[in-house]
C-alpha cells in the first residue's frame, strides 16, 4: 500500500528521468556530429596548413549563416509548437518544415555555386563546392531537430553516426585529392546520405512545395528567429571576413583552431541546445513557475563547463597540441583564455534564450540578439584593428558576456509579463 506522499513522488521521478534521457541523447547525438566536424577540420589543419585552414574557415562560417536561415525559417518554429505533440500533428508539420530546408538549401546553394565559379582563386573552388553539398547539410540537420522535437533524440544520434560512418571513405579520398574543395564535398556528400537516411527513419517524405504554406503559417516566429539566427552568424561571418582582411586569412584559421580546441566542450553546449527549447516548452507547459529557475541552472552550468575544460586546455603539454593542430597550434594556443571567456558568457546567455523561446517572446529574441551580434562585430574587428589576432579573441569575449546580461534581462521582463498577463496555449496543429 503506498501513501498519498509516494503517488505524488512517482511521476516526478519518472519525468525526471524522462528529461535525463532526452538530456543524454542530446548529448550523444551532438557528440557524433561534432566528431565529424571535427575529424573534418583536423584532417584540412593537419594536411594543407594555416592558410588553407583560413579557406575552409571561410567556407564554414558561411555555411553557418545558411543553416542559421534554414533553422529560423524551417526547424526553430519547428520544436516551439511541435515538441510533444500529437504524431499526426508532428508529422504534417516536419512534412513541411523538412521540405523548407530543402528548399532554402537548393536556393542558397546555388547562389554560393554562381559566386564560387565567380571568385576563383583558393577560395572559389570551396565556395563552390559548399553550394553543391547545402541541401544535403541542411535536410540532415533539419531531420536532428524533427526527431528532437518528437523527444526520439535516439533517432537523431543514429543519424549522425550514419553521417561518421559514411565521412571515413570520403576523408580518404579528399586527402588523396589535397584540396580544400575536396574536404568540403567529403564532408556535405556524407551528411547528404545521413540526410536520406533520415527519410528511412521517419518515413516522411519532405515536399518544398508545401515550403510556402509552412512560411505562411510560420510568419510570426519563423520571420524573427530567422532575423535572430541570421544577426548571430552573420556576425561571425563578418569578424571572419574582417579579420581576414585586417591581419590575413592565417588569423582566421588561428581563431578556428582555437575553437576546434574547444571542440569536445562545444559539442556538450550544442548538444544540449537541440533539446533546451523543446524541454523549457515542456517546463512552460507543466510547471511554468520553475522555468527561470530551470534556465538559470541551464545557463549556469554550461558556462561553469566552458571554464572548467579551458583550465585543462591552458594545462595541456604543447607536444600534445601540436599533434592535434599540427602548425596550426602555436597560433591557436595564444587565444585559449578569451575563447573560453566567450564561450563561457555564450554558455549562460542560452539559458536564457532558450527561456525567450519556450515563451514565444520573439521580438524580445531579436532585440537580444541584434544587440549582441553588433557587439560581437565591433569588439571583434575593433580588437583586431586595435591589438591583431588577440585583441580581436578579447574583443570577441567581452562583447559575448555583454550581450548575455541583456539576455538575462529581458528573460526577466517577459516572465514578469506572462505572469502578469498568461500567454495562450502553444498551438500544436
Amino acid at each position: 500500500m503506498t501513501t498519498d506522499g509516494e503517488k505524488a513522488t512517482a511521476p516526478a521521478g519518472s519525468a525526471r528521468r524522462a528529461l535525463v534521457g532526452r538530456l543524454s541523447w542530446g548529448l550523444a547525438d551532438q557528440a557524433a556530429s561534432s566528431v565529424s566536424n571535427f575529424a573534418v577540420g583536423i584532417y584540412v589543419a593537419r594536411s594543407l596548413g594555416v592558410t588553407a585552414f583560413g579557406v575552409f574557415s571561410l567556407a564554414w562560417v558561411t555555411y553557418g549563416v545558411v543553416l542559421n536561415v534554414s533553422r529560423g525559417l524551417a526547424t526553430d518554429p519547428l520544436v516551439v509548437r511541435f515538441s510533444g505533440v500529437p504524431d499526426a500533428s508532428w508529422r504534417g508539420a516536419v512534412t513541411r518544415s523538412t521540405g523548407t530546408a530543402l528548399g532554402v538549401g537548393a536556393a542558397l546553394g546555388a547562389a554560393c555555386l554562381v559566386a564560387g565559379l565567380g571568385l576563383g582563386g583558393r577560395v572559389g573552388p570551396a565556395f563552390a563546392a559548399l553550394g553543391v553539398m547545402l541541401p544535403g547539410l541542411l535536410l540532415q540537420d533539419a531531420w536532428r531537430f524533427s526527431f528532437f522535437a518528437a523527444g526520439t533524440g535516439r533517432k537523431a544520434f543514429v543519424n549522425d553516426v550514419v553521417w561518421g560512418v559514411a565521412l571515413v571513405p570520403a576523408l580518404v579520398v579528399a586527402a588523396r585529392m589535397g584540396s580544400v574543395a575536396a574536404f568540403v564535398l567529403a564532408w556535405g556528400a556524407s551528411a547528404t546520405v545521413a540526410a536520406g537516411y533520415g527519410y528511412l527513419q521517419s518515413g516522411i517524405r519532405p515536399r518544398t512545395t508545401e515550403a510556402r504554406g509552412w512560411l505562411r503559417e510560420q510568419r510570426d516566429l519563423g520571420y524573427r528567429y530567422l532575423a535572430e539566427n541570421v544577426s548571430l552568424s552573420g556576425a561571425s561571418q563578418l569578424r571572419a571576413y574582417g579579420l581576414g582582411a585586417i591581419v590575413g586569412v592565417g588569423a582566421v584559421g588561428a581563431v578556428r583552431g582555437a575553437e576546434l580546441l574547444l571542440g569536445p566542450f562545444l559539442a556538450v553546449l550544442m548538444g544540449l541546445s537541440l533539446v533546451t527549447v523543446p524541454e523549457a516548452a515542456r517546463v512552460l507547459r507543466q510547471a511554468p513557475h520553475r522555468l527561470g529557475t530551470f534556465c538559470l541552472l541551464l545557463g549556469g552550468g554550461q558556462a561553469a563547463g566552458a571554464l572548467i575544460w579551458g583550465a585543462a586546455l591552458l594545462l595541456m603539454p604543447g607536444r600534445l597540441g601540436e599533434l592535434v593542430l599540427g602548425g596550426v597550434w602555436h597560433s591557436a594556443s595564444e587565444l585559449i583564455v578569451p575563447i573560453t571567456l566567450g564561450v563561457a558568457g555564450a554558455g549562460l546567455g542560452t539559458g536564457a534564450a532558450a527561456g525567450l523561446r519556450a515563451l514565444g517572446a520573439a521580438r524580445r529574441g531579436l532585440r537580444c540578439q541584434l544587440f549582441a551580434s553588433a557587439c560581437y562585430v565591433s569588439g571583434g574587428l575593433g580588437g583586431a584593428a586595435a591589438a591583431g589576432t588577440v585583441g580581436s579573441a578579447w574583443g570577441v569575449a567581452a562583447a559575448t558576456v555583454s550581450g548575455s546580461a541583456v539576455w538575462w534581462l529581458q528573460l526577466r521582463s517577459a516572465l514578469r509579463e506572462r505572469h502578469r498577463d498568461p500567454i495562450p496555449e502553444v498551438r500544436t496543429s
